[in-house]
């Protein structure tokens, strides 16, 4: 079996660490979108949280990874029949990580109609695609700002019904496809569209490193990994379980964590003093610094958590201002200064 890179392994990128796991608490944020040199740990990262996070319950042989839990557990016609006759088993699995190839079809992607068995059978049977695979997990994108226009299209409406509509070839089917989305890319290779960058709950920014101590201690961690990767793994296996402990506790904490009136009021300055369109940032604000507070073990929302998420929640919402030089995220930092103070 293949090792994965320990998540807690990684060095530096805090603030991509801190997004992904965030993203993990809580779904409802809306995924990250990392921009940033090659070979700075981007899909390292990404692979190493699949990884990290604890195993999810689902319906035993269910193509989508329904949660036995849920109210619309059924949500197929097997898994329906065999809820009729009393037998929807459940089993737990590894969270899934489903990668979407820049060259993807998009059959492969929304799913088709099974012409093997079509062929041979004469039956008309769905073959679920990706977006079937990450249902409750993670959809990553590497070179996202490469994607073709047509699967941008695609992702958007499937990111905002949370379902995935296949109607073609005589076949009308209908899943749920609720996943993180995300993204990574390097921003000389071209933009992302906005409907899309609108999308990401998080846009993290990585930059090669540039204190010697710091590349020293990335260059030794990953060359130890790939000449004993076993016994690697094993010396960061303490800090996995750990940080796997304090993902599911926060998980539990987090519909009990309070959000005072005030911290509300300062999410909207914010939002309004550095100029971001629509109110998705703050809706992504709030839920940004409730997980925050919640992977802390704090019961309320405060003014630090604001501080701390604002660069990540905002900064790819900023409205373009020809009259500031500054970068979007020397505009956040200003804004917090002003409003929270130093």
């Amino acid at each position: 079996m293949r090792q994965i890179y320990p998540f807690t392994a990684i060095a530096g990128q805090d603030e991509m660490k801190l997004a992904l796991i965030l993203s993990a608490i809580d779904a409802s944020i809306g995924g990250v979108l990392i921009f940033g040199d090659r070979g700075t740990g981007k899909s390292t990262a990404v692979r190493g949280l699949a990884g990290l996070l604890p195993p999810m319950r689902v319906v035993s042989g269910c193509r989508y990874h329904c949660d036995p839990r849920a109210d619309r557990a059924a949500c197929d016609e097997e898994c329906r029949a065999r809820a009729s006759q009393g037998r929807l088993k459940s089993e737990y699995i590894p969270v899934p990580v489903v990668d979407l190839p820049l060259g993807a079809t998009e059959d492969r992607v929304v799913g088709a109609l099974d012409l093997e068995r079509a062929l041979s059978t004469g039956e008309k049977v769905f073959e679920a695609g990706l977006l079937a695979r990450a249902n409750r997990g993670f959809l990553y994108i590497d070179e996202v700002n490469l994607l073709e226009d047509h699967l941008v299209d695609l992702l958007l409406d499937v990111a905002a019904s949370g379902e995935n509509v296949v109607e073609r070839e005589g076949l009308s089917v209908r899943h749920p496809a609720r996943f993180v989305l995300i993204g990574s890319g390097n921003p000389e290779e071209g933009e992302l569209r906005p409907q899309l960058l609108d999308r990401f709950g998080l846009s993290v920014d990585v930059n090669t490193p540039e204190d010697i101590e710091t590349r020293v201690e990335v260059v030794r961690r990953r060359d130890r990994f790939e000449r004993d990767p076993n016994s690697f793994v094993d010396e960061y296996h303490q800090e996995e379980e750990e940080m796997r402990k304090r993902i599911i506790s926060a998980r539990k904490r987090l519909k009990s964590i309070k959000t005072p009136d005030e911290q509300l009021a300062k999410a909207a300055e914010l939002c309004i003093g550095v100029g971001t369109d629509g109110l998705r940032g703050e809706l992504t604000l709030l839920r940004a610094a409730r997980a925050l507070a919640a992977l802390e073990g704090r019961r309320s929302v405060k003014d630090e958590h604001l501080r701390r998420v604002a660069p990540c929640a905002l900064r790819h919402r900023l409205r373009r201002n020809p009259l500031d030089e500054g970068s979007s995220t020397v505009r956040i930092d200003r804004t917090v200064e002003e409003l929270f103070g130093a």
